[in-house]
């Protein structure tokens, strides 16, 4: 078996069924992944920067060792992935429109990620760094936040979420009026 690498630079992937598949020693730049389902895919070790997914399905798929620098998903389903297992040397993200349930982020940088339009239910995000993070129309119901990094991040549009100011480093962070609950909820206030 070759260790050698394949590189893809500037190509379009649709409508390719990686399910099941291993994928290894691969590096994509600027490359585009349209309607591809890597379900079960064993991606470890490859390499993504500047890609970007598009109405892909990433259910319990294997990443450890890859590197995503710059990736966007949207559309996706990213569902249960072990993101701590990533390359973190190369890991930033933008996330837009995605199903994202049951994904850990634990101890991961994520500083200025987007999640835009997402679902990220019973997510863990503990000891993450979420630095500047925006969290724009995300449902958040049952994510776990402790020991986080949530300076400046920004929840004025976020849904559900549960964050314990005690718990967690929130300076700066970003909060509508409106969510109070979100952060007093272990007090058993009544906020009306």
């Amino acid at each position: 078996m070759t260790n050698e690498i394949i590189t893809h630079e500037n190509k379009e992937f649709k409508n390719v069924d990686y399910s099941g598949k291993t994928l290894r020693n691969r590096e994509f730049f600027k490359c585009k992944f349209i309607s591809c389902i890597f379900v079960k895919s064993d991606l470890r070790g490859n390499s993504f920067e500047e890609c970007t997914f598009q109405d892909c399905n990433f259910s319990m798929t294997e990443i450890e060792g890859t590197g995503f620098r710059n990736a966007s998903f949207i559309g996706s389903k990213i569902l249960g992935i072990d993101f701590t297992r990533c390359n973190n040397f190369a890991f930033s993200f933008r996330f837009e429109n995605c199903i994202m349930d049951y994904s850990t982020f634990f101890g991961t940088k994520l500083k200025n990620t987007h999640f835009v339009k997402c679902s990220l239910k019973e997510a863990d995000f503990t000891e993450s760094d979420l630095s500047s993070a925006v969290f724009n129309d995300t449902d958040l119901t049952g994510t776990r936040f402790l020991n986080t990094i949530l300076e400046k991040a920004d929840f004025r549009n976020a849904k559900n979420f549960a964050i314990d100011p005690e718990f967690n480093k929130l300076k700066k962070a970003k909060f509508s009026a409106f969510q109070l609950e979100g952060l007093l909820y272990k007090y058993q206030l009544i906020i009306s």
